[in-house]
């Protein structure tokens, strides 16, 4: 073969061999890690969003500094504190007047001072109360003004305080040292109690007329998941003592029987009197109320991220995402909340927040007959669960830390507890298909933020969810998890729930969640109005022998606050919105619409004294303020008032509007055209098989929506950048066209997973 030729195959074989090198070398590499890009809108917030926030550890650290040095009394660290001693029960920042806000945002005004509201219990004194007061300015304070009877028309009695952390301690000390010893032989063969082996929970309210302080305490096995494993013995403690040794026992229940106290009931234990149900012992793991899975791991769930980095921007409280811009705050006491929430520039709201999550259970145990948790007393701020990544919420989130103060001295930081995050729902937010006359796709992906917290109180887990879609629709949403409360199974249990293990009574119980909802439509004059359908009999114009039922629009204006509002099971018009004072391009109010998911279950009857203390929920509407389940019902009108962001409720008094929206499910204030919305929605649970180990959330989940109506001339998401559209003559493969095409290389990179850690289990 000529030399000329060989060279040139040779030449030819090894060009071959580089590229099928290069080829495989090619495929079998990784992709390279996505790229951040900063996000498409920038925040211009300047730190306005500031005059908001919450306060930080210094600023709690000199708010105690200041009020050790300047009260004149004594004080006790409230971690240590006995109830005869004076101490600092939370601090929290106190947000400035709407109105002294307002002419900071909107008209160059001075910004507020910075200040901080302080709750102390005072109970060495002669006569012991519970003071709030208000300190500034941060952060160096140099004045307290005591608000106390300005916010509930006079002083708050010291026995409606709520149960600070450290009275639980020492309530199981009492039960622990005190009661349990009384009967030695009914705990040690029956309870088989050790010292360790049982964990009390307690019920609310404390009591059943003003001045009580009576706790039902429920025992059950100390095993994880302990709420569903009942022994059946419950304990009836007055501590309204604040003298811990006066502390008595009331009252004694166990399976089914009353007794005066753990003397009786040992006596009668001795004497062969007591109907005894040994409840077999669960190991530690808690056995069926484990939530260990029961079968190994698979492959790795389905997981979102961002090729490009998020979309969204956190400036300290400030959050951007497209045409979207709020601050957002944590209250210890009522959880969650918006401030300043824009659209494309414009106020939407000025506050949206949570206030209170209520629970009614039954039972045919005393402890769960006469439970009703308000959840706000706890503090549902305060129980923030440390979130989990990648399944409390997606995997490459932004995590938040909060710091609070409340039954301490020293402020605490929760590691994220709350997270931000843009998801992509997996539906369209709208498209369409024409395949009449023109043939052409269009449509959006449905790619929302979500704001998130999940507090945990004693049994419960909510998930509270603020949603912020690409239409200018806003979303509030909780979804309820974690355990079932349960009774000790006896009697005629099967009235009041459906069995769920061998001794334990699922019991039936209600859910009901109060939101603020302080919208101002273009402006903080607005109207309200109810639009609804009523079918109009008319002739056919053009066959007047032919009949039509067609529906016609309704329209009311609700002018006057009792119009407005709307009781719980009422028929409520399925169209109820803000109307600005302004027009759209076609003439019509510019408006947005409040629609309320919600299948709650009925109230506690109105002629329950137990009924005044949580009178909102009727309903739902409340002060928006928040209330304390250690608050007793029955109180004399005036004695205290549900208000303030502490409030010590029980009345149902309400302080902006004369209380007219206490008995309603839906209602607005109208005062200067100023108007507030307070939203209740609630759910009937009734658990059964399914719920344990725990509650799931599908089902679990309600809330309210806030949507556009007229507000603009178009839909606004129409100019949102992730708009797909192409017809049947363009190249929908190429990526000019279409920007799905472009996905597999704009998409193709490794996501930024930062390594798994948590400090939920960290100062505890």
């Amino acid at each position: 073969m000529h030399m000329k030729t060989i060279l040139i195959l040779l030449v030819l074989a090894l060009a071959t061999t580089f590229a099928l090198v290069c080829v495989l070398l090619t495929r079998g590499r990784a992709p390279s890690p996505c790229q951040h890009r900063p996000p498409g809108q920038e925040d211009t917030d300047a730190g306005q969003s500031l005059v908001f926030a919450d306060l930080t550890p210094e600023e709690l650290l000199q708010v105690v500094r200041y009020l050790r040095g300047h009260l004149g009394v004594p004080l006790v660290d409230a971690s240590r504190a006995k109830p005869s001693d004076n101490c600092i029960a939370s601090v929290a920042v106190q947000v400035p007047a709407k109105a002294e806000v307002l002419r900071f945002l909107d008209a160059g005004g001075a910004r507020p001072p910075r200040e901080a509201l302080a709750v102390l219990h005072f109970g060495n004194q002669p006569d012991p109360n519970v003071t709030e007061y208000v300190v500034g300015p941060l952060p160096t304070p140099a004045y307290h003004r005591d608000v106390t009877v300005q916010k509930y028309g006079g002083k708050v009695p010291y026995h409606r305080r709520p149960a600070l952390a450290v009275e639980y301690e020492q309530l199981g000390g009492f039960l622990k040292s005190q009661v349990f010893p009384a009967a030695p032989s009914f705990m040690r063969q029956v309870m088989e109690y050790d010292g360790t082996n049982l964990a009390a929970l307690t019920a609310a309210p404390r009591g059943s007329q003003s001045g009580d302080r009576l706790t039902w305490f429920v025992l059950f096995q100390n095993v994880s998941g302990f709420f569903v494993h009942p022994v059946g013995l419950e304990v009836l403690v007055d501590h309204s003592s604040l003298d811990i040794s006066r502390w008595v026992v009331s009252r004694v229940f166990y399976n089914g029987q009353y007794y005066r106290d753990m003397v009786q009931l040992e006596s009668a234990y001795v004497q062969g009197r007591v109907s005894v149900e040994k409840v077999r012992k669960a190991p530690r793991d808690g056995d069926f109320s484990s939530m260990k899975p029961r079968a190994p791991p698979g492959a790795p769930f389905p997981l979102q991220y961002e090729p490009q980095g998020p979309r969204y921007s956190v400036r300290s409280n400030h959050v951007v995402f497209q045409a979207w811009r709020f601050a957002f705050g944590m209250s210890v006491n009522t959880g969650l909340r918006l401030f300043d929430v824009r659209h494309k520039g414009e106020r939407i709201a000025y506050e949206i927040s949570v206030q209170e999550a209520l629970s009614v259970y039954g039972s045919n145990c005393p402890g769960g007959m006469s439970t009703r948790y308000m959840d706000g007393s706890f503090g549902i701020g305060r129980y923030a669960s440390p979130l989990v990544r990648g399944v409390d919420c997606p995997y490459s989130a932004t995590y938040l830390d909060v710091h609070y103060l409340a039954h301490a001295e020293v402020s605490r930081t929760r590691r994220s507890a709350l997270c931000v995050f843009e998801q992509n729902l997996g539906s369209p937010l709208r498209r369409h298909y024409s395949n009449l006359q023109s043939l052409y796709y269009g449509g959006l992906v449905n790619s929302a933020l979500v704001l998130r917290s999940i507090a945990t109180v004693g049994n419960y887990d909510y998930v509270w969810d603020f949603i912020f879609y690409q239409n200018g629709a806003l979303e509030g949403r909780v979804q309820a998890t974690g355990y079932t409360s349960s009774s000790f199974l006896h009697g005629d249990g099967l009235r009041y729930g459906n069995r769920v293990w061998e001794h334990t009574l699922g019991t039936i119980h209600t859910h009901s969640v109060n939101y603020k909802v302080d919208l101002d439509v273009g402006g903080m004059k607005n109207s309200l109005v109810a639009q609804d359908m009523a079918f109009e009999m008319t002739r056919a114009p053009w066959s007047l022998e032919q009949q039509i039922e067609r529906p016609q629009l309704t329209k009311k204006v609700l002018d006057t606050e009792d119009q407005a509002a709307f009781r719980l099971q009422e028929k409520m018009p399925r169209y109820i919105y803000f109307a600005a004072n302004s027009k759209n391009k076609w003439g019509h109010q510019r408006g947005y619409r409040i629609q309320i998911t919600s299948f709650a279950g009925d109230h506690v009857p109105e002629a329950s004294s137990m009924e005044r203390a949580v009178s909102w929920a009727r309903s739902g509407c409340s002060d928006g303020d928040g209330g304390f389940s250690e608050t007793p019902p029955a109180l004399p009108a005036g004695e205290a008032a549900h208000g303030g962001e502490h409030g010590w409720g029980g009345t149902g008094q309400t302080l902006s509007w004369a209380g007219f929206c206490n008995n309603h499910s839906f209602c607005g204030s109208s005062l200067a055209q100023d108007l507030v919305a307070w939203i209740t929605a609630g759910f009937l649970h009734i658990p059964h098989s399914e719920d344990i180990p725990n509650t799931v959330t599908v089902g679990n989940s309600v809330g309210f929506l806030l949507r556009p109506y007229n507000y603009y001339d178009l839909d606004p998401s129409i100019y949102s950048h992730d708009g797909v559209f192409f017809t049947s003559e363009q190249d929908f493969t190429a990526c000019e066209i279409n920007p799905i095409a472009c996905l597999p290389k704009a998409a193709s990179c490794l996501p930024n997973l930062p390594p798994f850690t948590y400090d939920g289990f960290k100062n505890i």
